[in-house]
This record gives structure tokens, C-alpha cells and sequence, in this order.
């Protein structure tokens, strides 16, 4: 890895893993990821914006090392998750006159999961500042995104923000700039999706806050920095909005063909009511994927037979994640056929406590679907339509 210069004295320290393919053993990362860490050279003081993953340390001491960095001030830690603090036990072995900065609830948290001494520590507040000479650091806290004390920093005299895991996304790349701005797009729609969307009353504020800062660029803690905020800035405020798509998703699984049909049928249906549907056969659907399609539909249909007495196991967990997701979606419902009985309806609905979701009618049969399921799965799309009416979203 090789140091990169965002602007004269700011340079990119950190480390591209373009092999990483699974993150905290849960989300796919299937273009790899970046763990960004920044240095600022001031006149009188040297800052260090966060360190890297522990895989990954060698890659951030040898930066600075190349550098001919012999002194560190100050290391910022935004968030305390490994990813971006892991390395902060050999930067401090390195620099060990260094200082970290960060809020009391990331100090926490950091002698919890890295036995840092408190003594290391200087405690900021939201809105501090520190002073590097000609450079000044002001500090944003900003808790649950997606941690409770996850916090930005920015530059005032360069206008630049370290926006830690907001605004970026899960990319290695060695364009230290975004140059494909469509991509980027979607790449951090995934990661908002993954990561963010669980807090998106939060992260409503937050935005709007950014929004009121002069910004020439956006330093994210994964991916490419961004020399255009108005991109990520205007997603975002899209995303985290109570706005819906007349848009209709279903996750589902079909063990022996019946459910497929009636997925089917109802995804024909809805085209034909102008509504954009998208299935997702969870036996082949990248889990990310799914994540990023419930950002804006209003309605989610989830298809099922049923195992035993509830729902096929895929899709329980898809159920679970829609749930922990909390998407802004209105209304769902529940299509799909079972041999002898069961409770599948009931079992989803309650698994979607925490999505404040209106139920409409499911279409659940016995066997093979047949004519009166065409007339029900009519029904189903006709009821959707007429929701999506009653939000002016057609």
C-alpha cells in the first residue's frame, strides 16, 4: 500500500483489502472493502484520523513510516469497532506520546475491547475543537450511526469531513477519488441498507447538519472519498426520508413449485397495475442485495411454504433481517402454500414487530394454487394498488 495526498499536508494512510469477502461474519462484501485512515499535518501538531483493521497494520505503520512521520500528536478514534480502532495498540507503541481523542463513550468502549489505559485520553464533547496551529479540529457527535458513540471530525480551514462509517461504503479500489459516481451510488445504497437503515431517525438529524457545513470533500472510513457531497448528501436525505416507491418486493422460497407459481402470478399481476415488483429467490439472493431493495418500496410480500408448523427456515431469517432493518415500507402481506397445516401467517406477522407495517389479506392454499388462487392473488394486487393510491404514490 502506498500513502495518497487528498490535498496539500492531508494525505490517505490507510489500507485496501480487496480479498475480504464477508464482514463481522455477516455482510458480503462482495468488491471487497477500505479501512481509511487519515493524517493531517499541521503547523505546530499532527493528527491521525482513525487506524485500520488488526489484519492490517502492517499496511497503516508502513505508510507512515514512508512518510517520514516521526511524531503523532493526536490520534483521532471516531468509532471503536476494530475495524477502525484495531490498530491503536502498535500506533500507540510507535507514537507513545500520542494522545487520543475521542468522547467518553469511545473511550469506554476502547479500554473495554483493547485494554487502552485510561490515562491515553483526551475526552471531547460535541462541538469541541482542536487546534493543530494553522488547522483546526471540530468534533460532531453523532451516536447510532451505528454505534452509541460513534462520532465525525471536521476540517474546518480544508473543509473536509471525516465522516466515519457515514456516507461511505464497502469498496477496494485504488482510485483514492469516487470517479464512477452511478456505482458509488449504488454501493453505498447496500451499505446504508446493511448498516444504517436501523437508525434512520437518527440519522436524519445528522444530515441535515452536514448539509449546513461548507464541504469540499467527504473522507468516509470505507471506500473513496468523495469530492462531491451533494451526491451522498442528497441520497441520504432520500433514503432516511418517510417517502415510498410504488414498489413492491418479494423475498421467497418454493420447496416443491407451488409458492413459485403464486409468486408468479402475483409479480404478473402487479406489472399490470403499474407497480414495480422485484422477486428474490432467497435460495440464490446475495442477502445485501435484498437489504438494498427494502430501502424504498411501500409494500413487501413475503413467500413461503410451510415446513413443519411455520415458515421455511430462509425465510425466517430474511423475516428477522426485514425486522432488524426497520425499512420505511407501509404495508405487507404473506403469499404461499403448505400440505397439512400450520401457522406461517401468524409466525411472520409477529416476527415483523418492529416494522410498522399495516398487514393486508395473505394468500395462503393448500397444494397446487388453481383458479380461486388466481382470483385471490387478483385480489392481493388489487388491494397493494389501491394502498399505494392512498399514499399518492402511483
Amino acid at each position: 500500500m502506498v500513502s495518497r495526498e487528498l490535498a496539500h499536508g492531508i494525505f490517505w494512510v490507510g489500507a485496501l483489502d480487496f480479498d475480504r469477502r464477508l464482514f463481522d461474519e455477516l455482510i458480503p462484501l462482495p468488491e471487497g472493502t477500505s479501512y481509511n485512515a487519515y493524517l493531517i499535518r499541521g503547523s505546530e501538531k499532527t493528527a491521525l484520523i482513525d487506524t485500520v483493521d488488526p489484519s492490517k497494520e502492517f499496511e497503516l505503520v508502513s505508510n507512515l513510516v514512508k512518510l517520514g512521520v516521526d511524531r503523532i500528536d493526536y490520534v483521532i478514534i471516531n468509532h471503536a469497532e476494530q475495524d477502525h480502532s484495531g490498530t491503536l495498540p502498535m500506533i500507540l507503541e510507535f507514537y507513545p506520546d500520542a494522545v487520543v481523542v475521542t468522547n467518553e463513550k469511545c473511550r469506554d468502549l476502547l479500554t473495554a475491547l483493547l485494554h487502552c489505559p485510561p490515562e491515553t485520553f483526551k475526552i471531547i464533547r460535541d462541538g469541541d475543537t482542536l487546534s493543530l496551529g494553522d488547522r483546526t479540529l471540530e468534533f460532531f457527535l453523532t451516536p447510532w450511526t451505528h454505534w452509541p458513540e460513534t462520532q465525525v471530525t471536521y476540517l474546518r480551514e480544508d473543509q473536509i469531513l471525516f465522516s466515519c462509517d457515514l456516507f461511505g461504503f464497502h469498496m477496494a479500489t485504488s482510485d483514492l477519488f469516487i470517479t464512477d459516481e452511478a456505482a458509488a451510488y449504488q454501493s453505498a445504497k447496500r451499505y446504508y441498507a446493511e448498516i444504517m437503515m436501523p437508525f434512520r431517525g437518527s440519522i436524519k438529524g445528522y444530515v441535515e447538519r452536514v448539509k449546513g457545513l461548507p464541504l469540499s470533500m467527504i473522507a468516509p472510513s470505507h471506500g473513496p472519498v468523495n469530492r462531491r457531497p451533494a451526491l451522498i448528501l442528497d441520497a441520504y436525505a432520500d433514503w432516511v426520508s418517510d417517502a415510498v416507491k410504488n414498489e413492491v418486493i418479494i423475498p421467497y422460497i418454493s420447496m416443491h413449485g407451488s409458492t413459485q407459481k403464486m409468486v408468479e402470478q402475483l409479480t404478473d399481476a402487479l406489472i399490470a397495475r403499474g407497480i414495480t415488483v422485484r422477486p428474490f429467490n432467497l435460495t440464490r439472493t446475495d442477502i445485501g442485495e435484498l437489504a438494498k431493495a427494502l430501502v424504498d418500496p411501500a409494500t413487501v410480500v413475503i413467500g413461503t411454504p410451510t415446513v413443519l408448523f411455520g415458515p421455511h427456515p430462509q425465510v425466517v431469517y430474511a423475516t428477522y433481517l426485514a425486522n432488524v432493518l426497520k425499512p420505511k415500507c407501509r404495508f405487507a402481506s404473506v403469499i404461499g402454500s403448505y400440505g397439512w397445516g400450520g401457522k406461517a401467517v401468524e409466525t411472520i406477522a409477529k416476527m415483523l414487530d418492529h416494522v410498522k407495517v399495516e398487514l393486508i389479506e395473505p394468500v395462503m392454499i393448500k397444494g397446487l394454487p388453481d383458479e380461486a388462487t388466481t382470483k385471490a392473488l387478483d385480489r392481493l394486487a388489487d388491494d397493494i394498488l389501491k394502498k399505494h393510491k392512498e399514499l399518492n404514490i402511483t
